[in-house]
């Protein structure tokens, strides 16, 4: 068996969904492992769980070699963030750090090791890598919320510090509180305490919950979802081109189309 024959057959292992779904489950396992050492266990359980860990390391470092072995082109391979993230994780797993000062480093690497997850399924990295394209859009929401939080906390702390000092003495006490009252956490014994000695208090509270978590919250899910179609419809321009489904008006067509849609998000 010659050497393109060795790809070829690695590349139709990496490709097989019983594989995947096998690195998956073993990742899942992983962090069993992983949640397992933080129980009160017996010796030699926790001789067994190095054991497995061990061998989980050694798979990985297996499950890496069949990927970049399977690349064709093994240059674009580390081009790909999520397969130096991968090997990252699999390398610094390999070194021997568990009764060295190092040994927290090597326990938080193990951790991550169930990030793993995101570079094995696509839907998983299609979502992040949305989230992560939405965040300059995020960027001026989450600015223009903070701006709104200051507003309202400088006035809290300027009207409620003499009733109760410990919510509102200062404007970063009073952001705290702001964000209590936004995830609803028992919000209603701080507006009743204000009432008390402004009426119309509830005034304050409300506006602020309309402007935060009705208006801006939607706005974050709205962008995020946006970007999210946006990259489903070019993950599947793209799979459609490589599979010689879409021909050269559609593709044309197409690229107008986002020219436009992209035109109008910038309006």
């Amino acid at each position: 068996m010659n050497i393109q024959q060795v790809q070829d057959s690695f590349f139709k292992l990496r490709s097989n969904r019983v594989f995947e779904f096998f690195v998956v489950g073993v990742i899942i396992f992983s962090a069993l492992v992983i949640g397992a050492k933080t129980y009160d266990i017996p010796d030699y359980m926790l001789t067994l769980i190095s054991w497995l860990d061990s061998g989980i390391t050694l798979f990985f470092l297996v499950e890496i070699t069949i990927r970049f072995i399977g690349e064709p082109n093994k240059k674009a391979f580390f081009k790909n963030p999520w397969n130096i993230f991968d090997t990252l994780i699999v390398v610094v797993s390999l070194i021997p750090i568990q009764d060295s000062e190092m040994a927290l480093i090597g326990r938080l690497i193990r951790i991550f090791r169930v990030l793993r997850m995101v570079s094995i399924v696509p839907e998983l990295r299609l979502l992040l890598n949305s989230l992560l394209k939405a965040l300059p859009q995020l960027g001026y929401v989450i600015l223009l919320m903070f701006i709104i939080f200051y507003i309202y906390a400088a006035i809290g702390a300027s009207f409620f510090a003499a009733i109760n000092e410990d919510l509102w003495g200062d404007i970063s006490i009073a952001m705290l509180t702001l964000f209590r009252v936004m995830t609803f956490e028992d919000w209603t014994d701080v507006m009743y305490e204000t009432m008390a000695v402004y009426p119309l208090s509830w005034m304050f509270y409300l506006t602020f919950i309309f402007l935060t978590t009705f208006a801006f919250l939607n706005m974050v899910i709205g962008i995020v979802v946006n970007v999210m179609e946006n990259e489903h419809a070019q993950e599947e321009k793209e799979r459609a081109i490589a599979e010689g489904d879409l021909t050269i008006e559609d593709l044309s067509k197409q690229i107008e189309e986002l020219k436009q849609m992209i035109k109008d998000q910038k309006s």
